[in-house]
């Protein structure tokens, strides 16, 4: 059998295989709650053989949302709306995850093809949408021409930090079998755990003891309100690839950390903390993630998950099989072929007769197949 179609077990949750869909916003909820584009987004992936599907960054606060159409489990009310979801992708064979996030000085946030800039009164004109007040760790803007976030207090950080617990709370409610909690790419966890987001004085602030606090009260929260058998994974940006921001040493002792606190895998990801200089040192190139994820992976003595520029199954194989990493997540591969993991599975030998295809469609192509070779019109 391939690695990468190995099962994998964390607490009391067997993935069928090492692949995962990483979250992927999608900008279609009204209001935080989901409708029929999440479920047939996230369905086709299930149906595409991925062991693991996540939801998009779904908000635990209102204001935490980065968009207007951002999904969100901040009330009872929109528990609803994703049962039938999670329930699907479980009858796929798959686990359903989500990820729960609040996106700090970053919300506030015009959807992509709006510009991803922020919200202004023209929005309210075009879209009736409107603008609303970030709140992070310190009073620094994201970027140039962006709002300055209101500098959190002691009541708004403890707001959140329950907020985020009952948000789990909502997603076990909802069916959800794992949880991912949104630690990078600026949102806010990251914001607390990178010094360039985080000039705080205070006991939230300053060493990188404090600025590990936060996120290490969010994990502890949310693990005293799931089950025990409820896997928990953090998503962080390992390095922000700038002077002066966090590099993979902190990444390394913040997932020693989040282990104590209860956390079971690591999904390693980079970048994003914003400001006005570019990132520095990075090289795009396939798997040019995967290095951070083994590193944390060895010496924080945790699972991890590999991100970005991931195509390749043979590629993906390998990652499992020399022990880099214990997952791979994949996103714009799979908008561009949902059933990637199929097509990875016949690619690496381990797919007979369509045998992982769902049997409404596997019967078919295999049948297809037969009488294509019978006819030697394709190979």
């Amino acid at each position: 059998m391939s690695q990468l179609f190995t099962p994998f077990t964390l607490r009391g949750i067997t993935f069928k295989n090492r692949i995962a869909v990483s979250p992927m916003s999608q900008y279609r909820s009204i209001d935080g709650y989901a409708n029929d584009w999440h479920m047939v987004h996230l369905g086709r992936f299930a149906m595409g053989g991925a062991g693991l599907v996540y939801t998009e960054a779904t908000a635990v606060e209102s204001r935490g949302r980065r968009t207007h159409g951002d999904l969100g489990l901040w009330e009872d009310e929109q528990i609803q709306n994703l049962k039938p979801i999670a329930q699907f992708i479980k009858k796929q064979d798959a686990i359903a995850g989500v990820q729960l996030a609040h996106a700090g000085r970053k919300a506030s946030e015009r959807r992509p093809w709006h510009g991803e800039t922020p919200v202004d009164d023209q929005d309210v004109e075009t879209r009736n949408e409107a603008p609303w007040q970030a709140i992070a760790p310190s009073s620094i803007p994201y970027a140039d021409g962006w709002p300055t976030p209101i500098e959190m207090q002691q009541t708004e950080i403890e707001e959140v930090i329950s907020a985020f617990g009952q948000a789990a709370r909502r997603a076990i409610e909802a069916g959800f079998q794992t949880i991912e909690i949104y630690a990078a790419h600026g949102f806010l966890i990251h914001q607390f755990l990178s010094p360039i987001a985080n000039t705080r004085t205070d006991q939230w602030g300053g060493s990188e003891s404090n600025r590990l606090r936060f996120a290490t009260a969010v994990a502890n929260e949310i693990r005293n309100t799931i089950p025990e058998e409820i896997p928990l994974s953090f998503r962080l940006s390992a390095t922000d690839w700038l002077d002066g921001g966090i590099e993979a040493e902190q990444t390394i002792e913040t997932s020693r950390a989040l282990k104590q606190a209860g956390v079971d895998m690591i999904d390693c990801s980079t970048g994003g903390i914003g400001g006005t200089e570019r990132p520095k040192r990075m090289e795009i190139k396939q798997g040019f993630q995967i290095p951070f994820a083994a590193q944390v992976r060895e010496k924080a003595s945790i699972p991890t998950m590999g991100v970005g520029f991931l195509w390749d199954a043979s590629y993906c194989e390998e990652l499992i099989a020399n022990g880099s990493i214990d997952m791979v997540a994949l996103a714009r591969e799979l908008l561009d072929d949902p059933n990637w993991a199929l097509h990875a599975a016949s690619a690496l030998d381990d797919n007979e007769n369509f045998e992982r295809w769902p049997e409404e469609s596997g019967w078919w192509l295999m049948k297809r197949d037969r009488l294509l070779e019978k006819l030697g019109i394709r190979s």
